[in-house]
């Protein structure tokens, strides 16, 4: 009796957990059977979701910042990479530019310090050459070096405004006349960058004002926005840097693209959007325009508008 006593819970707990065991397993295929509704009416959903970019608003813009944004590592060091090839330097200076973007692509962030020596070196190579010299040659650099460095899914956000009809600019602490070069070649409307001073068409090795970077990109975006009439609230900025959270700020559609992880954190507390093309990862939110997904996309045919560049 007693064995016969020890076995009874053991039948009666055994058929508890099957009802359980039952009743969880209903719940699931109750749960499962939602989600697959859900799924299938997810396309009507987002059928009524607004489009963006807009179509056809022209008081919108968009404003795209370059090195690991729009292009793998830093375009200044890639055309001191070209500059080298053509002899402007010594061997030890272009040891310095290849450190300086090893830096860059595996921390994945903008050294100051780098940044500025960078933009010394350029400077006092470019001393006393002709701007059209290094206009000229800033085309056969990008053919050689960075044309196969564009993130294809950045490309395809930047013609996703185009073919919405909409203006596209790169803001970077680039080099202008290189910045418009890219801007060209990628079919932007034009590009935003550091302007070199220069004298009866030579660089004296100076710069006019100060590089182009962080809190000076969000004065030359809200000054060019004024200039076009555009409303900031419907214009988009894409960015990696922290750097660019001024930037980024300003207008009513921010992307963290290939953020650093300030941005990213930056970004997740603001609820911006993030795309990351360095690992393949999805985007942290839906939203993303359609045209990212597409890959690699061609080049649109906008004329390049020339940015008006003060002479001294």
């Amino acid at each position: 009796m007693a064995a016969l006593g020890w076995l009874t819970p053991r039948r009666r707990s055994a058929t508890a957990r099957s009802v359980l065991a039952g009743e969880a397993s209903a719940e699931a295929a109750r749960k499962s059977s939602q989600e697959a509704q859900e799924a299938a009416q997810a396309p009507e959903a987002a059928a009524r979701e607004p489009e963006f970019p807009v179509l056809g608003d022209d008081k919108a813009a968009a404003f795209f910042d370059l090195d690991n944004t729009v292009m793998q590592g830093a375009a200044l060091f890639h055309f001191g990479r070209g500059l080298y090839k053509r002899k402007f330097f010594e061997t030890r200076e272009l040891a310095r530019f290849a450190w300086q973007q090893a830096w860059f692509r595996l921390a994945g962030v903008e050294d100051p310090e780098h940044m500025q020596e960078a933009r010394d070196s350029a400077l006092s190579i470019v001393k006393g050459h002709r701007v059209a010299e290094l206009e000229t040659i800033g085309e056969e650099i990008y053919d050689e070096y960075m044309a196969d460095r564009i993130w294809p899914g950045t490309r395809a956000l930047a013609q996703a405004h185009l073919d919405a009809g909409q203006k596209v600019w790169l803001v970077t602490a680039a080099p202008v006349e290189i910045a418009q070069v890219i801007a060209r070649r990628l079919g932007l409307t034009g590009a935003l960058g550091t302007v070199a001073e220069s004298v009866g068409g030579v660089y004296t090795g100076k710069l006019v004002g100060e590089p182009l970077h962080g809190p000076a990109k969000a004065e030359a975006v809200r000054a060019l926005a004024s200039a076009e009439g555009l409303d900031l609230s419907r214009c988009a900025a894409y960015s990696d840097s922290h750097n660019d959270i001024p930037m980024l700020s300003l207008v009513g559609h921010p992307y963290a693209i290939n953020p650093d992880a300030k941005l990213r954190k930056h970004a997740r507390e603001k609820d911006w959007r993030l795309r990351d093309y360095r690992t393949g990862r999805k985007a942290a939110k839906v939203g993303i325009p359609a045209a990212a997904g597409v890959g690699a996309v061609a080049g649109g045919t906008a004329a390049a508008i020339a940015l008006s560049r003060r002479r001294r």
